[in-house]
């Protein structure tokens, strides 16, 4: 039997398909996610139920998004599972995760994400955070280490400013290739997002805060000053309490959002 196919499912490249397989890993994503009976718990891409099926013994019901035809139906028919899923073929990408939402039980989201959408995913899911408790998601470690940098680092970007605008960021777990069938060709990591009851930067217009993000780190190399000479003066800089001869990448995750709110009354 080669080693792609599993449980009679040849792993698809064009979704990005890597099986977990690593009963001691499953056991540590498991227990970081602790379900419980009652909880709004969501799976998005469950595939062959590696994290599903333990996940399903914990709980009384479990609603899971996929996207490959095979597995959901696999899903449907599955003997311990069925009486407890609730199944939406399609796409995460374009879900709407509002109508799960349930009174005085927010959404508790997990999932093995494929790494061409892990981050637009992110972004779509950012979107809900008044209604999520909590996502986990098993990552490339690359990406982990970006959700979680501090500025002045390589791996603070965009998606870094974004995730910890709305969310507390904790690495879980590291997973190495081994765990999977077949093994990526990269290591992999479990991290926990936390979204705020309360933001503790909020922005008055986020497109602003989205533009300040875009041209800062699509000109990484530039100062401060000439990344945003267009926007902002070097007086309101000094105002702001940034320094216009650092770099964009040295900028906190405040001084973004206070340029933001800044231009927003501004324009």
């Amino acid at each position: 039997m080669s080693n792609d196919v599993h449980l009679g499912h040849k792993a698809r490249k064009r979704f990005g398909q890597n099986f977990l397989n690593d009963p001691y890993i499953i056991d540590g994503i498991v227990s970081s996610i602790n379900p419980r009976p009652g909880q709004n718990l969501v799976e998005i891409g469950p595939g062959l139920g590696a994290i599903t099926e333990p996940v399903g013994k914990l709980v009384d019901k479990l609603t899971v998004i996929e996207l490959d035809r095979d597995l959901a139906e696999r899903l449907r028919n599955h003997p311990q599972l069925s009486e407890k899923l609730t199944i939406h073929e399609g796409d995460a990408m374009r879900f709407d995760f509002t109508q799960l939402v349930k009174p005085d039980n927010k959404l508790r989201i997990f999932g093995n994400l494929p790494y061409n959408i892990s981050t637009p995913l992110m972004f779509h899911l950012f979107e809900f955070h008044k209604d999520i408790e909590d996502m986990h998601f098993m990552l490339q470690k690359e990406v982990v280490n970006r959700l979680a940098a501090g500025p002045g680092t390589k791996a603070y970007g965009r998606l870094t400013v974004m995730a910890q605008y709305y969310c507390k960021v904790m690495p879980v777990l590291e997973v190495p290739p081994t765990a999977f069938i077949p093994p990526p060709k990269v290591d992999s990591a479990v991290v926990r997002l936390m979204p705020y009851e309360v933001l503790p930067h909020p922005a008055k217009d986020l497109k602003w805060l989205d533009r300040v993000c875009r041209d800062g780190f699509n000109q990484r190399r530039k100062t401060i000053r000439n990344c945003y000479r267009s926007l902002i003066s070097t007086e309101v800089m000094e105002q702001l309490d940034i320094n216009p001869s650092m770099r964009p990448e040295n900028l906190t995750l405040k001084q973004f959002v206070d340029m933001a709110n800044w231009l927003a009354d501004n324009h």
